[in-house]
């Protein structure tokens, strides 16, 4: 059973003459690492307002189709449960740090839904401990750097125990440093608890190595839906504007003169090891 099911899904938010989406139809399962990009203003954000009750609920418009997640028509339940289904973190995490310290944000979800006091103390504690953010604890928000904000906002999104993880460009306020090290935390969410990421993301050399599924959007529709090695190794990405990584335009001109290489690299670093072996 896939854990997102979106059926002939389109929204024009009011007094917009053109649909922000339009013609979605998407399956995404338990567990996988899905990147999904575009050009500015092909519909991203939109779509994943869709998968947590943003869109009917928040936001105004004329929306149709469905979303199921979980089971859970999107249409039917309030944002506060589906909450609990699908976790959004924004791009900028300052707008969803609202409290005095990182422990009390991370205890606000759950006090609001009412759970019980040793309930929420075990949350916050297992999702410091996941983080690796416990020296943060007694902090306030504006005492953290960009990269401890936006894992404390990950943490925060976790106490809800979200099976669905929705990051929409979680790097892009960071240093390269603090931007790989946001992804890799990202990642062991993937693999050690099995949530499922979907990632909104233009610095491509960073997110490639930690995806399994890339999904291409352009005028609000899905214009491409494959592994990360076809999505780039095709002519869709570049026809629509988005940069190529810098690895694949290598391995895309070599391959043109003859080159052969057994795998398509997806960072630098996978280029170098195959032009070692090349050079050999």
């Amino acid at each position: 059973m896939s854990l997102i099911k979106i059926k002939n899904l389109s929204f024009t938010y009011a007094n917009a003459e053109e649909p922000a989406i339009k013609n979605i139809n998407l399956t995404i399962d338990k567990g996988e690492f899905v990147l999904l990009t575009g050009p500015s203003g092909c519909g991203k954000t939109t779509l994943c307002r869709c998968l947590n009750g943003l869109i009917p609920h928040f936001y105004t418009g004329e929306m149709q189709g469905d979303v199921i997640i979980d089971g859970f028509n999107t249409r039917e339940h309030p944002v506060y449960e589906l909450a609990q289904k699908v976790g959004l973190v924004f791009q900028d995490p300052e707008n969803q740090l609202v409290s005095l310290n990182v422990e009390k944000e991370l205890a606000f979800a759950p006090e609001n839904l009412g759970l019980p006091r040793e309930e929420i103390r075990k949350r916050v504690e297992e999702a410091l401990q996941l983080l690796k953010i416990e020296h943060l604890r007694y902090k306030a928000p504006y005492e953290l750097s960009g990269g401890e904000q936006q894992r404390v906002a990950i943490a925060s999104v976790l106490t809800l125990k979200p099976k669905i993880l929705v990051l929409d460009e979680p790097t892009s306020n960071l240093d390269p440093k603090g931007a790989e090290q946001v992804l890799k935390t990202i990642k062991d969410l993937n693999e050690k608890l099995n949530v499922t990421i979907i990632l909104i993301e233009h610095r491509l050399d960073l997110i490639l190595p930690y995806t399994t599924r890339v999904i291409l959007m352009n005028r609000g529709e899905i214009v491409l839906d494959s592994s990360p090695e076809k999505a780039f190794c095709s002519n869709i990405p570049e026809e629509i504007g988005v940069d190529i990584p810098v690895s694949i335009k290598l391995y895309n001109e070599l391959s043109r003169t003859g080159v052969k290489f057994n795998k398509v690299p997806l960072c630098a670093k996978d280029a170098a090891e195959l032009l070692a072996g090349v050079i050999k």
